[in-house]
Parts: structure tokens; C-alpha cells; sequence
């Protein structure tokens, strides 16, 4: 799969994978700014822009070492349609604390093939061993021997 990418500024980095085999693309701010109301989240810029080809989705998810933050992602995980062609951005949620500063890897980005979907409207679904249990119905630890 080709994914090409636009540098918007001179201090954009072209993501690249940390390691051989990694699944996700690492990106690196270019901008830091608190923004939203009452400086609910901050966003990062990364001065990218980029083309995904049509069938795939670009995710955006956090890096490992968001961990040991306390931040987490706005929304999640990032979703970017393969349509969209301005600029990559990250939002975070803000602690007292941020360590991440401008030319830090702020996430990382992971293109997936999406299948295509047929939707058939139905009058019943098959049945199945989970039904319609929702939230927790599927928490029930098997009986654990401790030493």
C-alpha cells in the first residue's frame, strides 16, 4: 500500500516505523497549543498532510509511553477517512503535568485494509452463546486456584 505524504511546513518529520516490524508509524509535533473551551484538550500539530488509498482507514492511536502521562487521546483513537487531506492533528486531554514538547513522537499512526460492507436489514438476528448481554456479561472469571 502507497501512503503518500505532504510536508506543510519546513519543520515537518516524515513518520517512519521506530523498529522493523512495528505496526505503527510514529509522528512527531510540530506544534503544541491549548485550545477547545476553558483549554479542555491540547492539540498537537505534526505539519503533515496525507493521502490514503481508498479501502483503507488511517488510525491514530496513543504511543506506549502515554502511560506514564496521564494523558490519554481526546477522542480515543483517531480516525482518518481516506478522503481527508488536511492536516494530521492530536488532541489530548491536559493534565497539570505535559511532557510532551514540539519534536517529541506524540503518536503513532496505523493504516488497516477496511473490508467492504454489505448491510441486509433483517427481522431476526442467528442466535448466539452472548445474546444480548450487554456491559460486563461476559466478565465472569473462571475459578482461580491461588498459591
Amino acid at each position: 500500500m502507497l501512503l503518500k505524504i505532504k510536508k506543510l511546513s519546513g519543520k515537518a518529520t516524515i513518520p517512519c516505523y521506530a523498529k522493523e516490524g512495528d505496526a505503527g508509524l510514529d509522528l512527531i509535533a510540530t506544534s503544541k497549543s491549548n485550545a477547545g473551551k476553558d483549554a479542555n484538550y491540547i492539540e498537537f500539530g505534526t505539519d503533515l498532510a496525507i493521502e490514503i488509498e481508498e479501502g483503507h482507514v488511517g488510525l491514530i492511536f496513543p504511543r506506549s509511553s502515554i502511560s506514564k502521562t496521564g494523558h490519554r487521546l481526546v477522542n480515543s483513537v483517531g480516525v482518518i477517512d481516506s478522503g481527508y487531506r488536511g492536516e494530521v492533528k492530536i488532541r489530548m486531554s491536559p493534565t497539570s503535568f505535559s511532557p510532551y514538547q514540539v519534536g517529541d513522537k506524540i503518536a503513532q499512526l496505523v493504516i488497516m485494509e477496511l473490508p467492504k460492507i454489505v448491510i441486509e436489514e433483517v427481522e431476526e438476528l442467528d442466535d448466539s452463546d452472548r445474546g444480548s448481554g450487554g456491559f460486563g456479561s461476559t466478565d465472569e472469571l473462571p475459578q482461580r486456584i491461588w498459591r
